[in-house]
């Protein structure tokens, strides 16, 4: 694989995963604010802080879901870069 090419991947992968990320963050924080009313994006990042969230009946699995797909990104991204021979570093 070229590194054109390399680069070409990671910038469609990186587009594609960037807005499915979104679209689950969205629906992460919608469910979760169907429990908890003013939760907020970082209090996501402690979810099991809140015994509601744990009760709702989809968020933790929509949640996995988002991690997921966050997991896939960066695996997609070191498999790419992997792939690339090195190249030794430059002189400052």
């Amino acid at each position: 694989m070229t590194e054109e090419t390399a680069q070409e991947m990671l910038e469609l992968a990186s587009q594609l995963y960037e807005r499915m990320i979104a679209q689950q963050q969205a629906k992460v924080m919608r469910l979760a604010r169907e429990a908890v009313p003013n939760i907020g994006p970082e209090d996501l990042r402690n979810a099991h802080d809140f015994p509601e969230l744990k009760a709702h009946p989809t968020f933790e699995y929509e949640d996995g879901i988002l991690a997921g797909l966050i997991s896939a990104q960066i695996a997609l991204r070191a498999e790419i870069k992997g792939r690339l021979p090195l190249r030794p570093p430059t002189a400052p």
